[in-house]
């Protein structure tokens, strides 16, 4: 938990409460608290670096909630997560991020401090990348738990009490966020402090469209008609065009900078996941060549044997199921790909097939398995070949959306968030819910618990949420997750 813990720590002088953070102004309390040596203004450089770090976030949490939802793993021993236990789940970081990120954007817009911001940057290049990735982070939160606090968040003393918004007004501004942020990069200095992308324009832009194209896609049961004008406008300003492009976070090998998955399985010296049966019983029929870079041959047999999923008193050892392979969870640098080529073919593969554009939905769909494999580093020609012309996996227009679901499930490994958000608005793979489910309604959750700080102090604003979105339950369906 040392890296949860660290961001933290750092931006823990600008958290009030959990959604309802901000910072004062110093003026606010006269000069009380005015410190004479300090500096007269923010280090946008810092708050930035700072605030990226948070994008981890949207991957893993070191909890494995949605890569447990997704069932690419499975718990060992303790198994409270893979059976549905503890509704609430804290979103306040990215709220936190959010308000930091905004601290950026307004000191870039501000006429009297504008001028000293460019010593971060160009004005126009530091408002583009706080807009893009504060739109990142609260289309996660609002995948996550739906309605949420957002046209009112942020004001800090202005506003402790923030309404929940609705989940389609949420998406309805980041669509206008996104595609205002990529087209506002000018031609000046490039932005200090970005170690995501090194203050390269062009990937932000790329990211930035590439994310409307995800989010687009989330509208293909509930408004397909928004959904199909956003990913064509979205396609048309540029996306992803190779791994070279993918967002990746890469992690150091320092114990404040480190995997968090390394921090699990090496630093704390626990075995709590494994591979579960689900996938590795999905990727051994076809002889998936990715198979060997996600899990580990388990000890006691030496062959890939998956951790049954969901059960209450498991009784395995983990010496008898496949554990995450070794560069996944033992290298300390390990990066996190937070959004990726693969990804983004898949999308375009399923957006063809349901007519949205004019591409090829099959050279689509090919052309992501074979980015996947090569993301993975497993790709050769000759596996490649033998793997699409496998009949589990060669793409057949009648069964089109379920080959492009189930294969692009496999490639968002390690993507939990994205790889449950998409199970959720498509239904592929076809999952089976926990043996020993805990909730109630014993499925798999479809959203996550609103934190208990709002129910304590935001109490009003909680209970017309549930008149407007439903009640704060695993089985409330977010917005887009319709059956």
């Amino acid at each position: 938990m040392r890296n949860i813990i660290n961001i933290k720590f750092f931006l823990i002088a600008f958290t009030v409460i959990s959604v309802m953070t901000g910072c004062k102004k110093l003026d606010d309390f006269g000069d009380l608290n005015v410190n004479p040596n300090s500096a007269s203004k923010p280090n946008l450089t810092s708050i930035l670096t700072n605030s990226l770090r948070t994008v981890r976030l949207g991957v893993t949490d070191n909890t494995a909630t949605q890569i447990l939802y997704a069932q690419h793993w499975s718990e060992i021993t303790y198994t409270q997560i893979s059976t549905y236990s503890g509704l609430p789940f804290d979103y306040g970081v990215f709220y936190t991020t959010a308000q930091n990120l905004q601290l950026i954007i307004d000191y870039n817009t501000n006429a009297d401090t504008k001028s000293l911001a460019t010593i971060s940057g160009s004005n126009a290049n530091q408002i583009a990348v706080a807009r893009i990735i504060k739109a990142y982070l609260f289309s996660v939160v609002t995948d996550r738990w739906g309605d949420v606090p957002y046209s009112e968040a942020l004001k800090g003393s202005a506003n402790f009490k923030p309404k929940f918004d609705k989940q389609q007004d949420i998406y309805n501004d980041l669509f206008k966020e996104l595609k205002d942020a990529q087209a506002q990069f000018d031609g000046g200095a490039n932005v200090k402090g970005d170690f995501l992308f090194n203050g390269d324009n062009t990937k932000w832009k790329k990211f930035a469209n590439s994310l409307r194209i995800v989010l687009a896609l989330r509208l293909s049961k509930v408004d397909p008609t928004k959904g199909k004008t956003e990913f064509a406008a979205a396609l048309a300003d540029g996306v992803i065009t190779s791994n070279a492009d993918n967002l990746v976070y890469k992690f150091q090998r320092d114990a404040n900078n480190e995997n968090p998955w390394y921090s699990s399985f090496v630093t704390s010296g626990r075995l709590d996941y494994a591979v579960s049966t689900v996938l590795i019983d999905y990727l051994k029929p076809t002889n998936d060549p990715r198979l060997a870079a996600f899990a580990a041959k388990a000890v006691s047999t030496q062959d890939y044997v998956g951790m049954p999923y969901g059960l209450k008193n498991s009784g395995y050892k983990a010496a008898s199921v496949s554990l995450p392979n070794d560069k996944l969870i033992k290298t300390q640098d390990a990066p996190a790909y937070v959004l990726t080529y693969a990804q983004v073919l898949f999308s375009r593969a399923e957006a063809a097939k349901l007519g949205w554009t004019t591409e090829d939905a099959k050279a689509m769909y090919e052309s992501a398995i074979k980015a996947s494999m090569e993301q993975w580093g497993v790709y050769t020609a000759d596996s490649y070949a033998t793997f699409i012309a496998n009949s589990a996996v060669k793409y057949n227009d009648a069964n089109a959306l379920a080959l492009i679901g189930n294969q692009k499930w496999v490639a968002l490994y390690m993507q939990g968030h994205e790889a449950w958000s998409e199970w959720r608005r498509t239904g592929f793979p076809a999952l089976t819910p926990a043996v020993g489910a805990a909730n109630p309604s014993k499925q798999i959750p479809r959203r996550l618990g609103y934190p208990t700080t709002e129910r304590d102090l935001n109490g009003e604003n909680y209970k017309l949420v549930a008149t407007q979105q439903g009640e704060d339950s695993y089985d409330t369906r977010v917005w887009w997750d319709k059956k």
